[in-house]
């Protein structure tokens, strides 16, 4: 049997669809990106144009209810991705929503919800699962080159961006309503969910956040513990308000008979530690960042396949760092 033809409709035209996502999906065997919808009309028509789209709106309805769009993408601030993607799935078009899933916990239940009682699926772009430098600490871990795990640790730390700092015009992502947290949301759900992906659901969680700086009102500071399914045991430790000198981007998985180092966001060599010394692993990632996920996705959606992130896995994450920033 044939693939079906995916034709993707796209809402939201910021930053990440530039280069992470948008130009993946012509990239795609059988896969087209068809319209493109942005609350500004100019700014649609403009993206569509440079990138060689046939439709815009301004107006998401109309998106999603063309005709010629099956699957929609939802690329916006996670406060509408619950509202956009639930809309799709009752129009019965599969949906691939921007990470982290929602900005609360309930509406990615309510997302969840609605994806089973249509059967219309639902796919998180936490396209970590699927990048080549991510699969190789996998690898690592399963070949047992560092015995049992034991531990996951993760370090994150950078200077306040001067975006962050604007009084007037501040980031959506340091807005609680639009963002459901502050930056932690929107970095440490990367790195939340790929653990997820390495151990399986994190059981327990407790942490502390706060607003150190005083820059915006959302958490700047953020300590966590939990442990996984399997009996791993993890800790975090995230500030977005340092010093330059301060800056850190690692994690470490800890076993019985050596560790792994690799950043988060860096993209530096993977780095495998046993007693005999140390081997370094390229990260090798696609053009487009995303393009391997999208594949995935796109492949899922026509072979009725798995795919490796889903609502169901993404939900996850938003319950973890709910639990972290809100008790």
């Amino acid at each position: 049997m044939a693939a079906k033809q995916v034709n993707w409709g796209m809402i939201g035209c910021g930053d990440v669809t530039e280069k992470k996502s948008g130009p993946a999906f012509n990239k795609i065997e059988k896969s087209t990106l068809v319209a493109v919808m942005r609350r500004n009309e100019s700014l649609a028509a403009d993206y569509a144009k440079r990138h060689g789209v046939s439709r815009w709106y301004s107006n998401a309805s109309e998106l999603i209810n063309d005709p010629s769009v099956n699957a929609v993408y939802v690329a916006t601030p996670p406060s509408t991705h619950a509202k956009y993607a639930i809309e799709a799935m009752k129009a019965g078009k599969p949906v691939y929503v921007e990470k982290p899933m929602a900005a609360t916990y309930a509406e990615c239940q309510e997302m969840l919800q609605v994806s089973e009682k249509t059967g219309v699926p639902l796919y998180v772009a936490y396209y970590r699962r699927t990048l080549p430098g991510f699969l190789k600490v996998k690898e690592l871990i399963e070949e047992g080159q560092i015995g049992k795990p034991l531990l996951a640790s993760i370090r994150l730390m950078r200077p306040a961006l001067p975006e962050e700092m604007d009084e007037k015009t501040p980031a959506w992502r340091i807005d609680p309503k639009i963002a459901g947290g502050g930056i932690f949301y929107d970095l440490a759900s990367h790195q939340l969910d790929f653990l997820d992906y390495l151990f399986g659901p994190i059981t327990h969680v407790e942490g502390n956040a706060e607003n150190r700086a005083g820059l915006y009102t959302a958490e700047d500071t953020i300590v966590a513990s939990f442990k996984f399914e399997n009996g791993v045991v993890g800790s975090g430790v995230w500030c977005f308000v340092t010093g330059e000198s301060s800056r850190e981007d690692k994690m470490e998985i800890i076993g019985t008979k050596g560790k792994i180092i690799f950043s988060g966001f860096g993209h530096n060599p993977i780095v495998l530690v046993k007693e005999s010394g140390k081997l370094e692993f390229p990260y090798l990632n696609p053009d487009n960042i995303q393009y391997n996920l999208i594949k995935e996705v796109v492949e899922s959606i026509q072979h009725k396949r798995t795919c490796v992130s889903t609502g169901i896995t993404a939900s996850r994450t938003n319950w973890v760092m709910e639990r972290i920033v809100y008790g």
